[in-house]
């Protein structure tokens, strides 16, 4: 792991991690606040690109505002453009996303692990990667709080689930946040997971298109992705256990 400099509320830990799941290990990225103690945790769930450096900077940016974040990669191998991962996400069932995610879990839960409140954790899927964020915070009580960006929310006609029929009852806090000049997903998608949804709180930001907060994309839009990871931070911290820390003196 190496120390980032002091940036916002914490200086952090970041760097890979290799994370058991099953009889083999996937490749993650973890980042913390350098400090002891627990604090408020979530998965990250890659997009269709897989694990990149989008998903690092995303762990980085929520680690140094409180909360420690693990991205793990879902996808046998990270795909070498977004045609392979199109194609990788269509060999990807659901039920081995959602497997993966349980034992990604079950690793945070053990009791070697000293930083994180495993009982109640965050998801944060980004783009399809939020489909899998919102099944499990249907289907498992792990989940505190669920947070998507520019995820689809139509188009899985031939998958196990269908997210848009699941969003009624999503049982814990959601938060949705999309490009409003999205030519993926149309506004009135968003529009209508509002309605579905009436306790989440969705946002489209205007001018912002599909990967607007990676900052390799052509989509990428500083301010609406600045507004949207402050705004998952404070989304989690007030949703999950919060930081149990020894104050510095």
């Amino acid at each position: 792991m190496t120390v980032l400099p002091f940036e916002g509320t914490y200086p952090v830990l970041y760097g890979t991690l290799a994370v058991p799941v099953g009889s083999h290990y996937r490749r993650g990225y973890l980042a913390r606040p350098d400090r002891s103690g627990r604090f408020p945790t979530t998965l990250v769930v890659p997009d269709v690109g897989g694990l990149t450096s989008h998903e690092k900077s995303v762990c980085r940016r929520l680690a140094r505002q409180g909360v420690a974040a693990l991205a793990v990669e879902l996808f046998e191998e990270t795909p070498s453009d977004l045609d392979a991962g199109i194609a990788a996400y269509a060999e990807l069932s659901d039920s081995e996303a959602l497997r993966i995610l349980d034992e990604v879990h079950q690793y945070l839960d053990s009791d070697d692990l000293e930083w994180c409140h495993a009982g109640s954790l965050g998801i944060l899927g980004l783009d399809v990667g939020g489909r899998f964020a919102l099944i499990e915070a249907t289907l498992r009580p792990w989940v505190g709080a669920v947070a998507v960006v520019s995820t689809p929310l139509t188009g899985d006609e031939d998958r196990r689930h269908q997210v848009a029929d699941l969003l009624a009852s999503i049982p814990v806090p959601l938060l949705g946040l999309y490009g409003g000049d999205d030519p993926l997903i149309a506004a009135a998608t968003v529009d209508e997971a509002q309605r579905r949804n009436p306790s989440g709180t969705w946002l489209l930001y205007a001018g912002a298109r599909h990967f607007f907060t990676d900052e390799d994309s052509e989509d990428y839009h500083e301010a609406a992705a600045a507004d949207a990871l402050t705004r998952i931070a404070e989304f989690l911290r007030s949703h999950l256990p919060p930081a149990d820390v020894e104050e510095l003196g």
